[in-house]
């Protein structure tokens, strides 16, 4: 046993055998902590702005989904939850607190009454518009490190024979 364990690691090329190999390597950790580093800061700048508005930062994303969803598309309670990654019932509470603080309506589908229809108020609207001005022009700041990131994390992204891409679904997913 201990013969083939040692036999194995003699035939895996180490990172002394290939020092191009652990540069590249520590070079790529670099490119996606710097670039995760850079999600971050939007997520802590997207935060402070929801607060600055006066709205929890999901009460945002409720906003944002459902005045931004595509044409067609019905904006159910189930389709925020979908797209927050949230459970179905932590949608409903949240889409309630929304209407209580005048940013949405919600109006029970008339063929199915379990169904929920979510719209943007008047005052969502104004809301929404002035936290996406905020949004955009951080985002623009942001733009020339994202984009410089996602070239260098493409152009290392040559997976060797063997890898695999995780397909898993997040977590919380309600369905």
């Amino acid at each position: 046993m201990r013969y083939n364990i040692a036999m194995r690691r003699s035939s895996q090329p180490s990172s002394r055998q290939f020092p191009d190999r652990q540069s590249h390597d520590r070079q790529r950790l670099q490119t996606l902590a710097e670039f995760r580093y850079s999600l971050r800061q939007f997520l802590h700048f997207s935060e402070r702005c929801s607060a600055d508005a006066g709205l929890h930062p999901q009460q945002h994303q409720l906003l944002l989904h459902v005045a931004g969803a595509p044409d067609g598309v019905e904006t159910t309670v189930s389709y925020v939850a979908d797209r927050l990654g949230l459970r179905h019932h932590s949608v409903v509470e949240l889409s309630k607190r929304c209407e209580e603080a005048g940013l949405i309506h919600r109006t029970h589908d008339t063929s199915d009454r379990r169904r929920v229809v979510l719209q943007v108020t008047t005052q969502g609207h104004r809301v929404l518009r002035s936290l996406s001005d905020d949004h955009e022009r951080e985002l623009n700041e942001l733009l020339p490190r994202l984009v410089s990131a996602l070239k260098l994390i493409r152009g290392s992204g040559k997976h060797s024979a063997g890898a695999t891409r995780s397909t898993a679904k997040p977590k919380g997913n309600h369905k």
